[in-house]
Formats: structure tokens, sequence, C-alpha cells
């Protein structure tokens, strides 16, 4: 009996050790529900041995972590600074970048605003804050509340240099924790605007603008003016763990779950 007890407790501890923890960081972009819905997918597929650990906090945040191998993958709405790439390579980590999906930047406001379109221009000047009333852009008279990224998002920095010529933000914007947060914040504001990814733009309570004439929609990946490609990124010597969700990514499974969840394959 004791031989079996013994017998027993080493099949268990045997499961438990089996397991494998796969740590992912970065964008808020694609961790607050593409990656997590990927996992789901990949573990429903015969891995449920794999246990995700995601911390979504901003593209920034990635390359500390893969530096750090406190990250096995890195999650990035940009491409990596060279500075970025400079500071893993000096702690041994060898970064290989990987395209995953396209997605859009949405300029969203709340529903019940009668504006449906902007131009480039227009949306240059109201997140640069010198649009300050809508009523200078064909809406209801009002005070526009500008809603962003922190500074920690690949989504901010990326928002200044397409849609804002590099520009800085006006004092008075409200600066986000995450996408999420944003969409919550326009759909309870009459006067709100912001930018999410294409995934967070049919939030309850708000629209999602054209620009220039063109809706932010799959077909137009190649003529939105704020469509974008999003990254995986992954040490030289990556684990076997890692290489396979990556794998299952890039797969035609994995692409499948990319467009159901509200990204453009790649």
């Amino acid at each position: 009996m004791k031989m079996i007890q013994q017998l027993a407790i080493a099949a268990v501890l045997t499961c438990l050790s089996s397991a494998q923890t796969l740590s992912i960081k970065g964008s808020d972009t694609l961790g607050a529900k593409l990656i997590p819905q990927l996992a789901e997918k990949y573990k429903a597929e015969g891995h449920a041995d794999v246990k995700f650990e995601i911390a979504a906090e901003g593209s920034a945040t990635a390359f500390p972590a893969l530096a750090n191998k406190t990250a096995q993958i890195g999650m990035s709405s940009r491409k990596a600074k060279e500075e970025e790439i400079t500071d893993c390579k000096t702690k041994g980590v060898v970064l290989k970048e990987y395209p995953v999906c396209f997605d859009m930047l949405c300029v969203i406001v709340n529903k019940n605003n009668p504006v449906k379109n902007l131009t480039k221009a227009q949306v240059a000047k109201v997140f640069t804050g010198q649009v300050k009333d809508w009523s200078e852009i064909g809406g209801t008279p009002g005070p526009v509340s500008l809603y962003t990224r922190n500074t920690s998002s690949g989504t901010y920095k990326d928002w200044q240099k397409m849609a804002m010529d590099g520009r800085d933000y006006p004092a008075s914007s409200l600066k986000m924790a995450g996408t999420e947060q944003i969409a919550q914040e326009v759909a309870k504001n009459k006067g709100g605007i912001g930018y999410v990814g294409l995934a967070f733009s049919e939030t309850r309570g708000t629209k999602a603008l054209s620009i220039d004439g063109i809706a932010p929609i799959g077909d137009n990946k190649k003529t939105y003016a704020y469509s974008r490609e999003c990254y995986l990124y992954l040490p030289e010597d990556a684990t076997p763990e890692a290489t396979g969700f990556l794998n299952f990514v890039l797969s035609p499974a994995g692409q499948k779950v990319i467009t159901s969840t509200g990204f453009i394959h790649h």
C-alpha cells in the first residue's frame, strides 16, 4: 500500500513538473484581447499543459522583459527601436521579429455625435489641441474631450507619428492605461474622442469615423490612413513552448482567431 501511495505521489509530481509556463509581455493592443484568445485556442488544441502569464502594459515593456528574461515572448504594436534591440543584445538576447497581423487605429466618438467623417488634417488638429470645440469640425457645439493611451504604449507613439506629424499631445488630454478604457470613457462622454485598435472599434456606445471618406474595415487595410503592422518578438534561442505558440499564431488556425477577434490576418 505504501509503495502504491509513493507511486501515486510521484505521478502527480511528474504531471505538475510537466506543466510549462509561457510568459508573454508587452502591447495592450495585442495582450488585452487577441493573445488571450489565441492562448485559449492553443490550449484547447492539445496544449492544455501550457500555463500562460500575459502582462499587457504597453509595447515599451516588452523589450526590458525580454532582455531580463522575465518574458519568453514580447508583444509590440510597433517595430522595436534600435536601442531596444541593442539593450537586449548586450544582455545576451538576440531578438527575432515576427509580423503577425495588421491592425487599424480607429478614431472613435460617442455614438450620439453627429460627426461621421474627418480629414487627416482635422484629426491632427484635434489631437494636438488646436480644435477645442466640436462646432469647429461640423459637430454639435461643446468641448472636445481627448482620450489617449499612456506614454509606455506603442500605440501612443504610433498615433503621434501617424496622425500628429510627431507633435505633442495637449496637456488637457486624458491618458488611459489601456485601449478598453479609452473606449469606455468615450462611450460615457458625448464630447469624447479617442483612438483604439480595430478590435475595440465597435465598443457599445461608440462609433468609428471614416477618415477622408475611407472606413476602418479589413478590406481597406492598404488605403485606410492609420493601418499598422503588429509583431511578436522572440529570442533567437526561444524555448520550445514559445516557438510552439508562435507557430500556432502564424498557422491558418491562429490566423482564423486573429480575424475573428477583430484584427486583420497577415
